[in-house]
């Protein structure tokens, strides 16, 4: 065996010192855990889970003082196991690649880290293990200025604010709020396609969801439809406006919601998974029939347009001038 074949396929911490600096760092390693989940790209391997099992070499920092045996002062173990817990509970990922990647991301974090060796191995889909290793180091200090979380408004339009004649009124005081917003829709009036079959209407009832959004975004132009966490992120950085097709992040879940026919119910999902400032509805579920202004529906659809604040208080007018 050649020695390039015997580091890939050796113990990891062959492979870490093989590549170390000629100052040889400290390591912190894992070896051998075990986790079962739901991962891959394949259709069998959606609604199952398989057993993973990872194996983690960190290169760390000399400690700037003396440790005086003091937990503190080091890089812990514990901090290897959460990584790899916080990345499969963020969301379903396909590809080991993507987990390795995000797993070696959260731990270069950690200041004392400097190098990361992750190794995921899947266990079931075959008579031995199928795995990916990948190596990641620190280019220079951590930038933690894009980290600050945003806290996004959330805001549902049912479908007489969709079909409104004061859309865009209704979209101009949601870009007028201070925190960055994102939109969600839901079924189309029109019943979807019956299927009696759980997991294809769910599939069924997501797609009609979207065309719902992408009708949106033909209405007016700041309306863009995004479907992933990570442009999401980006499109609240960038303070523009979202408007949510949610089947990818949905299906992706590790516990996501129970239906997807309510659009409303998705929207306050999406509320937490985001950790939202604030949750409105926009349409007639504002309609307040207790009230003797209301009763009756007296003028047209667009003036018993209403706010409903499921979150915290809005400061915004009933209705946009």
């Amino acid at each position: 065996m050649s020695n390039d074949t015997g580091l890939a396929f050796g113990a990891l911490e062959m492979r870490a010192h093989a590549m170390a600096d000629p100052d040889i760092p400290d390591r912190i390693s894992l070896r051998d855990h075990l986790t079962e989940v739901e991962i891959g790209a394949f259709q069998v391997e959606r609604g199952t889970t398989q057993r993973l099992r990872f194996d983690v070499v960190v290169e760390v920092s000399p400690a700037p003082e003396p440790l005086d045996d003091d937990v503190d002062r080091i890089l812990s173990y514990d901090t290897l196991t959460e990584a790899i817990a916080h990345e499969l509970a963020a969301e379903r990922l396909n590809l080991l690649e993507t987990l390795a990647e995000r797993v070696a991301e959260r731990i270069l974090h950690e200041p004392q880290a400097m190098r990361v060796f992750v190794r995921i191995e899947k266990l079931d889909r075959g008579p031995g293990a199928l795995g990916v290793e990948i190596v990641r180091k620190r280019a220079g200090d951590i930038d933690v200025s894009d980290d600050t979380p945003l806290h996004p408004l959330i805001a549902y339009l049912d479908n007489t604010a969709l079909h409104s004649d004061t859309l865009r009124d209704w979209i101009d005081t949601l870009t007028a709020q201070d925190t960055p917003a994102i939109i969600c829709v839901g079924l189309p009036d029109d019943a979807p396609l019956q299927t009696g079959h759980g997991p294809t209407q769910r599939r069924i009832d997501l797609l009609e969801i979207e065309q719902n959004a992408w009708l949106l975004a033909s209405k007016d132009d700041r309306c863009v439809v995004i479907d992933s966490r990570t442009e999401l992120d980006w499109a609240m950085k960038q303070g523009n406006l979202s408007v949510w097709a949610p089947s990818k992040i949905v299906l992706d879940a590790v516990d996501g919601p129970p239906a997807a026919a309510d659009g409303l119910a998705l929207a306050h999902w999406l509320a937490e998974q985001m950790d939202a400032a604030r949750l409105v509805v926009v349409g007639k579920g504002g309609f307040d029939p207790s009230k003797p202004e209301d009763r009756g529906g007296r003028g047209n659809s667009d003036q018993l347009l209403r706010w409903i604040d499921l979150w915290e208080p809005l400061k915004i007018p009933q209705n946009p001038a």
